[in-house]
């Protein structure tokens, strides 16, 4: 295989629907720049319409003693606001035409990047794992219902290779063919997911969501963070993957709102609906198979519409994160053609799948523990990358994909220190306050604060962020004051929408 062909260089026409997607992590050329808005939301609508938005909403009211009122601001706040996020690191995408971790090089360096750019594939292949293995236990009960064929673990494998062969399709294909199925097919889930949520509105303990107590503002405040940290800041690392085909002339501001609105409308309906199942009934907070959960307030007829719509939100959520995997895998330095990059991400979903339903003994509990562990390097790079958007409008095409010491990110052996450093720097303060653990019995890592009110409410990720960012603007004012600016020089101002 050439050199050419390891970059991942693509002909014009291979961004079309049902041909394979043969352009790798190298910036999109200007001219091949079409898109708008409108796909982004609809790419993010789909990405977020899986069940698994239901325990989140089921945990707020449920174990931290919430109101349904106070539930719905916390979904508002936490996923509207966590998905502005990942809309502003878009923006950088529509500025230079490349991945999320790809135009990291630019702040961190080619080698120090590659700390985040692992990171940020270990929490695809997370997210994936969980998508992979909460689908095949919707389409197992899907066969019990339909054909009464009993689980086993023939039958179990069999589920995980269906759903990561449907998602291998979609992924592989690449971007044109994603934002087509991803669209279209919320039409299809999305409407089933309203029909169900009908039925399980008409179930709801209404004299107990009434009369139900409001929760401390601090616990609210905890709960956005909880929110947050398991929806928007899960895909900020993924945010410009997509926006890479953005016109370049598309304000900023519509990028934003596309994310936000597109994700934030799906969730906050999903959150809302898991707090008022669980108000009077906390089985579904404690789930350690949230399918299974839900399916037994339904009746055998709305089951299996309820499992389709199930299985669907979860696909339409892989696809997008196997995409986004096999990018960030190249960008780590797998030497492979996008689509061979996604059929490797493939295989490890799948192992990840056998071990959670074949080998693991608890599904939930390692869920909410992933999460609380890698959203705190998460957030910790979320910070520099967008305090290093306040200087910079322009990533260099070729600097981006020249990671030797000729190249203009090079700086100092392949490290940026003054944005490693403030990223490390927020990772051990974000630690501090972190418990990471499946029961109280069961604890694999406490911080010397996890004690502490953040500590308690997981709220670690915050100080992350705090101090990630707050140590790279300080290097940042510090730098331009020495004549030594952090970022490249700002042309324009595509950040609010306003043309040069």
């Amino acid at each position: 295989m050439s050199a050419t062909e390891l970059a991942g260089t693509a002909p014009v026409d291979s961004n079309r629907v049902g041909a394979i997607e043969t352009r790798g992590i190298e910036p999109v050329p200007p001219g091949e720049r079409t898109g708008g808005p409108g796909q982004l939301f609809w790419v993010w609508f789909a990405a977020n319409i899986s069940i698994l938005g239901l325990p989140l909403g089921a945990t707020l009211v449920a174990l931290r003693g919430m109101n349904i009122w106070q539930a719905l601001v916390v979904a508002a706040i936490g996923s509207f606001g966590s998905f502005a996020l990942v809309g502003l690191i878009s923006v950088a995408g529509k500025w230079g035409g490349a991945p999320s971790m790809t135009l990291s090089r630019a702040v961190f360096g080619p080698r120090g990047n590659h700390g985040p750019t692992l990171v940020s594939w270990l929490s695809r292949v997370g997210w994936e794992t969980v998508n992979t293995t909460t689908a095949a236990y919707a389409l197992l009960a899907l066969l019990s219902i339909v054909f009464g064929l009993t689980a086993n673990p023939v039958l179990t494998v069999i589920s995980l290779l269906v759903f990561v062969v449907l998602t291998l399709v979609v992924s592989g294909l690449g971007h044109a063919t994603l934002v087509q199925v991803q669209k279209w097919a919320t039409y299809v889930f999305g409407a089933l997911n309203v029909l169900v949520g009908a039925f399980l509105v008409s179930r709801v303990d209404w004299d107990a969501v009434t009369h139900a107590p409001a929760a401390p503002l601090s616990v609210v405040i905890a709960g956005i963070g909880v929110i947050a940290a398991g929806t928007g800041i899960g895909w900020a690392n993924a945010g410009a993957d997509m926006a890479r085909y953005q016109h370049r002339h598309v304000p900023g501001g519509r990028i934003v709102a596309a994310a936000s609105v597109g994700a934030g409308v799906p969730l906050f309906l999903l959150i809302g609906l898991g707090g008022l199942l669980s108000a009077g009934d906390g089985s579904l907070a404690s789930a350690s198979d949230p399918v299974s959960a839900i399916q037994v307030m339904l009746p055998s007829w709305m089951a299996v519409p309820y499992l389709l719509a199930a299985f669907g939100g979860l696909l339409l959520s892989n696809n997008l994160s196997v995409y986004s995997a096999g990018l960030t895998m190249i960008t780590l330095g797998v030497r492979a053609r996008r689509v061979v990059a996604v059929g490797l991400d493939i295989v490890l979903t799948l192992a990840g799948g056998v071990y959670f339903m074949l080998v693991a003994d608890d599904f939930y509990g390692p869920f909410i523990t992933f999460i609380s562990l890698l959203a705190v390097p998460i957030t910790a790079w979320v910070a520099v990358f967008l305090v290093d958007m306040l200087f910079r409008r322009t990533y260099d095409p070729d600097g981006l994909m020249d990671t030797g010491r000729t190249g203009v990110y090079w700086a100092h052996g392949g490290f940026r220190w003054s944005a490693v450093l403030p990223w490390l720097a927020g990772i051990v303060v974000g630690l501090l306050f972190t418990t990471a653990s499946t029961s109280a019995t069961d604890v694999w890592f406490a911080g010397p604060l996890a004690d502490s009110w953040m500590g308690s409410n997981g709220l670690g990720w915050v100080a992350a962020f705090v101090v990630a960012g707050g140590l790279y603007l300080l290097a940042a004012a510090f730098g331009n004051r020495r004549g030594t600016p952090v970022a490249a020089p700002r042309p324009d101002d595509q950040l609010t929408g306003v043309r040069p």
